[in-house]
């Protein structure tokens, strides 16, 4: 027997290989952490056509478009990214699909990338679509060709939740033949296919009796399973936190829902019967323990303050006794910009002007932590913008809104037309590096390349701003900091609406390191003025003097700018 090929991937890695396998024709989404690696893995596969698409709504309604026209279709982001594309998820789940079409949300309890920590397993129930819940590498490629089939055998979207601890966890995973789908065609179909009021009330009540099928197929799913020891102490689990309980408690027995939507209430209600007392455990929100009760089944639960922050092994005790959470200072190391980031001469500008700065979602909002601190609001992708028009409508001038190159093309570009059409006044910077930093250097339209490497027609940003109505364009070196001092203050008390574009790239694409900055000893007056630009490779020495690290000094000079005394040299 030919022994089975194994990789070592993780759950992310794994899910994609097996859509690969189960024959996976074409996947969309938007980079975002824990969920980028699914869509990366799938553009190596050259049967797969995989695409960034410029945000998760656009990229949702491409992946289900192929789905309705015969293709089997996926679509990935994180928890976040699922909120962009809530309006055609819930009219698809009355639409149904053609091919098997698989949702894929990659949550991020404890936030450790993440504005929030919101569980998309509620969505499931919200959409009324089937959820499944791997607890591992391995089960999370297992469950993609289950997920296909129910797609297309209950016409509906799947949702597959994974978590930071999945998606990035690794393990050896056993690799086989991809499957051969014959695309099913597309044949017009308006009342499925053409949601106008009329059509989408009759596809409602078919989402209905769907339900009741899809709570049938759950009750026998395989996914779904009693491990039964100690009938003294039963635990009802999902994800990962099935690993930590069958970990600490290995004596106890336990269902395990991977099919956890819709919720399957007679293999509940039979495990129940056969246990004495039962434990629920369960990430974020009190999904699993508000079914139960539904059912009035006697059940023990987390203290409230377990819904807040990641679960751990080591928390399974206290879980159990019903202790409250006791919350621990993070003791991680502080974020902060890499050396030579062309962000961070802006924002030294920013904060010397003393200018209201509103922020946005990407490796830039580091800027408004120490010692820089010149972002203040940072909600959601696009804010930037939106919430620089609104400031700007109370305070006047003095606002300046600022956005990265690939968050602008996402969702930066409505907001500049509503400012532009709104009259207001004042400054957007686009941070543009060329590429999608935060989640990895990802391309994006701007950046005039696929993320196969293909070439692509390339978005002019400064263009599409003057298209849009901007008064001013420029378009300026991060590095430049005096020029960016003159324009900056210039343009933000100005009666117009102006657009400064900071183009250089991120220092995870252009590695090129000029020499590093020289300090000159008898020029420094120890005012520690160049610490206020927050470069990891400057520190002051216990005499007080400026120390270089010609390791990490990539040579952008920032720095220099600011020393009024020579000190620091190119």
């Amino acid at each position: 027997m030919k022994n089975p090929d194994i990789k070592f991937l993780s759950g992310d890695e794994a899910l994609a290989q097996g859509a690969y396998e189960a024959g996976l024709a074409f996947a969309a989404a938007y980079p975002g952490t824990p969920s980028t690696e699914i869509l990366e893995t799938l553009a190596k596969f050259p049967e797969v056509n995989a695409q960034w698409s410029v945000n998760e709504k656009v990229a949702y309604e491409v992946a289900f478009g192929a789905s309705i026209a015969g293709l089997r279709s996926l679509y990935a982001s994180k928890h976040v990214g699922f909120n962009v594309a809530m309006d055609p998820l819930m009219t698809s789940a009355y639409i149904g699909v053609n091919a098997g079409f698989i949702l894929v949300t990659a949550d991020d309890p404890g936030l450790h990338s993440s504005q929030n920590e919101q569980d998309n397993r509620l969505l499931a129930k919200f959409a009324k679509i089937p959820l499944l819940e791997p607890s591992s590498p391995s089960e999370a490629k297992a469950c993609v060709p289950y997920a296909f089939t129910l797609s297309e055998t209950f016409d509906t979207p799947v949702l597959i939740r994974l978590t930071t601890r999945i998606a990035h966890t690794k393990e050896n995973v056993e690799i086989g033949e991809r499957q051969h789908v014959q695309p099913r065609g597309f044949t017009p179909n308006p009342a499925k296919y053409v949601m106008v009021p009329g059509h989408a009330f009759r596809r409602h009540i078919e989402l209905e009796k769907r339900l009741v099928r899809l709570q049938e197929e759950a009750e026998a799913s395989p996914l779904n399973r009693m491990e039964m020891n100690d009938l003294s102490f039963g635990i009802i689990t999902s994800g990962v936190s099935y690993l930590y309980a069958r970990e600490m408690f290995p004596t106890a027995s336990i269902l395990k829902l991977g099919f956890s939507y819709p919720f399957p209430e007679k293999l509940i209600r039979n495990f129940a019967g056969q246990v004495k007392d039962i434990l629920i455990i369960e990430e974020l929100e009190p999904m699993l323990e508000e079914e139960v009760a539904r059912l009035g089944i006697k059940h023990r639960a987390r203290h409230p303050s377990f819904r807040i922050g990641e679960l751990r092994p080591e928390d399974m005790p206290a879980v159990n006794a019903g202790q409250e959470r006791v919350f621990e200072t993070p003791t991680t190391r502080k974020p902060v910009m890499c050396p030579g980031c062309p962000h961070r001469g802006v924002y030294s500008v920013l904060k010397k002007l003393k200018l209201t700065v509103t922020g946005d979602i990407g490796c830039y909002t580091l800027g408004a932590l120490p010692p820089l601190s010149v972002i203040q609001t940072c909600v959601c992708m696009g804010a930037g913008i939106t919430m620089f028009e609104g400031f700007s409508k109370a305070l006047g001038k003095g606002v300046v809104g600022v956005i990265g190159d690939s968050t602008f093309v996402h969702s930066g570009i409505t907001g500049l037309v509503s400012a532009v059409y709104n009259n207001t006044k004042g400054l957007i910077i686009i941070l543009d590096n060329e590429t999608t930093a935060m989640t990895g250097t990802q391309p994006h339209p701007a950046t005039g390349e696929t993320i196969k490497g293909v070439p692509a027609k390339r978005l002019i940003l400064e263009d599409l701003c003057r298209a849009c109505g901007a008064d001013h364009v420029d378009v300026m070196s991060a590095y430049d900091t005096p020029g960016l001092e003159k324009i900056i203050k210039e343009r933000a008390q100005e009666d117009a609406l102006s657009v400064l574009i900071t183009r250089t790239p991120c220092k995870l694409i252009d590695r090129v390191k000029k020499s590093p900055v020289r300090f000159i000893a008898e020029g420094c007056r120890q005012c520690g003025l160049c610490l206020n630009v927050g470069c990891p490779a400057l520190s002051k020495t216990e005499s007080g003097f400026i120390h270089i690290d010609k390791n990490l000094c990539v040579g952008c000079y920032v720095c220099s700018s600011y020393c009024k005394f020579g000190a620091l040299k190119p």
